[in-house]
């Protein structure tokens, strides 16, 4: 505590007592004396002080002094309580610091420490002084040498050269600290009550302010955003400590802090992840210090494709990383009918040999389990890789990435590509047909068409048996996954978090937030299938059973089957039992009862199985409506143990996959827990007296008196609060390590570039079609290729298109690849088009193939 005496200084004149002095030659200086009498400002003669006005800002108040030169001065008007005098005493340190910011937030300045002067390593004198009390750097010229002449930035400054300042000298042999000097007057103007979030106090950001930003850019939410989310949660932007640019370099600092120890951060976090966590499996490639390949997996994933393993996905994906190494993440699908990951990996390129590294260890963390179904898109690299490392399994194609080509490759008029993509759409999604069916019906398609020569369409049809639907139909699970929607939908889910300017250490855990929200998601599906009783209005005993046997969300689906049993099929027919076999004719009606289909269903009264011709339960691991139909005929009121598939039942998975230990995002050290519950702990007492204002001020008080109590425990900032330490907290990861591992350099992959493909001329004619059209001035008609302006060129190069595409047929002349962009040329007659049907024909093939779509999801409703 500070204790008042009678003033040192008696001869100190107002001059010295409101702007202090210097040395001669303008710098600073510590005053051993007692005596204040220095009458010089700089090299400056003493200047004598009037009244010259009262500035009032706000709360803040000043009298503002004037020399006869016309300088000015401020000298804040503070309660004497709050105001140093000379010859004040203190106890420590701290206490002189507590006081000169009270009394600064109070003027309207803020305040650092200045210079000291030391006898050994004991500390004699001290300075507190305003923050802009520097002087600002002057540019360094020699007008006799040119060529030292340095070009600088224009910038303004904001330090003044302020004199004011706390002046103090230890107390020999003790802690106390005395004030000798002080200097109240300012050469700039004070700041506003309102406004002192600018000062250099205010903008400092707290411990708490950087964990925000960090956590929030693992969202993929930058600084600026950040800021205006920080001002939200606290009222305004004056309660916020540091401004944008604060956050800005705070994220600067965190990059900075990372450096060229990004791989090897990436790397010792993985390994240490090996070694503590259980199960976890991490390998890695180094070629020549340089990380090439990494791949993990921690237990949950493990269990999951344990459990969801039978069908499996991935697909590579970029701009995740500022190094644009390759993510490739393993995709499948729980029992809610949710993506969930079995593990992941990087890749230096996208080569055969990586894809293989990348598959093999893939299997030896799952102890060379191998799916069932494997699904990827059309990439050369990854289909060899698949067939030389999954050798059990069966790989198939994406049929959306086939399928959307069909505008790109088949060129023609407009209105056929229609009727083409209909006809296409309709049959390579019927799962009904025998491959033989299927080749037959292709056949009569292409050469109703004229498109026996196409050479894409010959391509996919020698590949028929890797992508269409009917090749598959005796694959379990085979529809699970019919497209790589699921691998593409998980890639977005990580790309939400991370973004291409990330290192490696950030990407890691932007993908540790993404999975932790992937699996926040199947933990609560899993709390509500054990808790939701789902409503079953026409109470049918095999429902119930399917309600305790299914996860809330397939029990949705087999209640749909149930009930479309029940009402959209009936028995047509029936054979006499034959070695305790019945046969029964299921015909299915749509929603209007008209006959649309029939299927034959064997039912063994024996053991109860059943076998539909629709082969629902082999496509999907549940029972169809069919099957129901017959199972209601015989009055069985449970589903038989033989379709009780595991990977739809509850509690597939073990408990510990929902373990607070395998939340990777979640701060379970003993600080954060702590610091956690007194957070909760404050805005329970706040939320219960949010009305009472008596009382919330008692609570402020009191929390205030803690404050002060733990301020005077601990006096100084501590060191852990230094923002390498605090980015090292964060990061979890040490400031001072040996780096044998690089991060990789000259990456190039497929997703490099323009990021823009090459169309071909098909494509082209239907986005011309999508374009507005215009009345051209010179030939009357309504086009969006030209104008009057070179109406002539235009129609020159179209019919020079036609001439090369008649020849080319007639004679085996090449087209010339210029006349793609003026007209569509048809392979199968020489017709040409530039797609003037506009938005007609594109709206018309837009609901034709959403209406294949449609059906190929429910193919019963036929």
């Amino acid at each position: 505590m500070a204790s008042s005496s009678s003033s040192i200084n008696n001869g100190a004149n107002i001059v010295d007592t409101l702007i202090g002095s210097n040395d001669d030659d303008g710098h600073e200086r510590i005053d051993e004396s007692t005596d204040a009498n220095n009458s010089s400002y700089g090299s400056h003669n003493v200047r004598p002080l009037r009244l010259y006005d009262v500035d009032q800002l706000g709360d803040i108040t000043s009298h503002v002094y004037i020399t006869t030169d016309g300088t000015k001065f401020w000298k804040p008007l503070v309660s004497p309580e709050y105001t140093p005098t000379i010859g004040m005493v203190f106890d420590t340190w701290s206490d002189v610091e507590n006081m000169y910011k009270s009394y600064a937030e109070r003027s309207g300045f803020s305040v650092r420490l200045g210079a000291l002067k030391k006898k050994g390593t004991v500390v004699t004198h001290r300075y507190m002084q305003c923050t802009r009390s520097s002087k600002p750097k002057q540019t360094q010229l020699e007008s006799m040498d040119p060529s030292a002449f340095k070009v600088s930035r224009s910038s303004s400054y904001k330090v003044t050269d302020c004199r004011a300042r706390l002046k103090l000298k230890a107390i020999s042999g003790t802690t106390n600290f005395f004030i000798y000097g002080f200097i109240e007057a300012h050469n700039h103007g004070l700041v506003d009550k309102d406004n002192l979030d600018f000062t250099r106090k205010r903008r400092k950001l707290s411990y708490d302010d950087q964990r925000f930003i960090h956590k929030l850019s693992l969202n993929k939410i930058g600084p600026n955003v950040a800021h205006k989310i920080r001002a939200s949660l606290k009222g305004g932007h004056h309660n916020v400590q540091g401004t944008v640019v604060e956050f800005k370099n705070f994220t600067r600092d965190l990059r900075s802090f990372i450096g060229k120890k990004d791989a090897q951060m990436v790397v010792d976090t993985l390994k240490s992840r090996m070694i503590n966590l259980p199960n976890f499996f991490f390998e890695c490639v180094v070629v020549d210090g340089e990380l090439r390949s990494l791949f993990w997996a921690d237990d949950v994933s493990k269990c999951n494709y344990e459990a969801f393993g039978d069908v499996l996905g991935f697909d590579a994906t970029y701009h995740t990383n500022q190094y644009n190494m390759i993510f490739v993440p393993f995709t499948g699908v729980d029992h809610h009918k949710k993506c969930v990951t079995f593990g992941a990996g990087l890749l230096y390129d996208e080569t055969i040999g990586s894809y293989t590294w990348l598959l093999t260890t893939f299997l030896k963390a799952h102890n060379n389990k191998q799916p069932t179904l494997v699904l990827t898109d059309q990439d050369a690299a990854m289909k060899q890789a698949v067939s030389g490392v999954f050798n059990k399994a069966i790989h198939r194609l994406c049929m959306w990435h086939i399928v959307r080509k069909i505008p790109a490759k088949i060129a023609g008029d407009v209105l056929e590509n229609i009727d083409l993509r209909a006809a296409i759409h309709k049959l390579v999604w019927n799962l009904f047909i025998t491959p033989e069916e299927f080749e037959e019906r292709w056949n009569l398609l292409m050469e109703g068409l004229h498109l026996k020569e196409n050479n894409w369409l010959n391509e996919m049809y020698e590949i028929r048996d890797q992508w269409v639907p009917c090749y598959f139909r005796d694959v379990h699970m085979c529809c699970l996954m019919k497209t790589t929607s699921r691998c593409e939908s998980s890639n977005s889910l990580f790309k939400t978090n991370s973004s291409g300017t990330n290192t490696l250490v950030q990407f890691l855990m932007c993908f540790d937030t993404a999975i932790d929200g992937q699996r926040y998601t199947q933990r609560r599906l899993e709390f509500e299938s054990n808790t939701i009783a789902p409503s079953m209005p026409k109470n049918v005993p095999i429902e119930r059973h399917a309600s305790e046997l299914y996860t809330h969300t397939l029990f949705l689906e087999v209640q749909k089957e149930i009930y479309r049993g029940m009402t959209f099929c009936y028995i047509a027919s029936k054979t006499p039992e034959l070695d305790g076999v019945k046969i029964y004719t299921i015909v299915h009606t749509n929603r209007q009862y008209k006959d649309i289909n029939e299927f034959e269903v064997s039912f063994d009264t024996r053991d109860r199985s059943v076998s539909c011709s629709c082969m629902g339960y082999t496509r999907l691991g549940y029972l169809c409506r069919h099957a129901f139909c017959v199972y209601r005929y015989n009055q069985v009121d449970e589903i038989p143990v033989q379709y009780q598939p595991g990977r739809w039942k509850r509690d597939i998975l073990p408990r510990r996959v929902f373990s607070m230990s395998n939340r990777y995002s979640a701060d379970t050290d003993a600080e954060s827990v702590i610091r956690n519950e007194i957070f909760d702990l404050v805005i329970e007492c706040t939320d219960r007296l949010r009305r009472n204002i008596g009382k919330l001020s008692e609570l402020s008080g009191e929390i205030k008196e803690i404050r002060n109590r733990v301020f005077r425990e601990f006096p100084t900032e501590p060191a852990c609060n230094k923002t390498s330490v605090v980015i090292s907290d964060l990061l979890k990861q040490p400031e001072d390590m040996e780096v044998s591992i690089n991060p990789p350099q000259g990456i190039r992959n497929k997703g490099c570039g323009t990021n823009h493909r090459l169309i071909g001329p098909g494509e082209k004619a239907v986005v011309n079609s999508a374009k507005t059209t215009r009345l051209c001035g010179k030939c009357k008609k309504y086009v969006n290729d030209h104008d009057s302006r070179n109406c002539e060129k235009v129609r020159a190069a179209k019919e020079a298109a036609a001439a090369a595409a008649k020849a080319a047929k007639a004679g085996n002349v090449t087209v010339p690849e210029d006349s793609c962009h003026v007209g569509v040329v048809d392979l199968s007659n020489g017709d040409t088009s530039v797609g003037p049907s506009s938005r007609i024909c594109t709206r018309a093939t837009r609901r034709s193939t959403r209406r294949s779509t449609i059906r190929s999801s429910d193919p019963l409703e036929e």
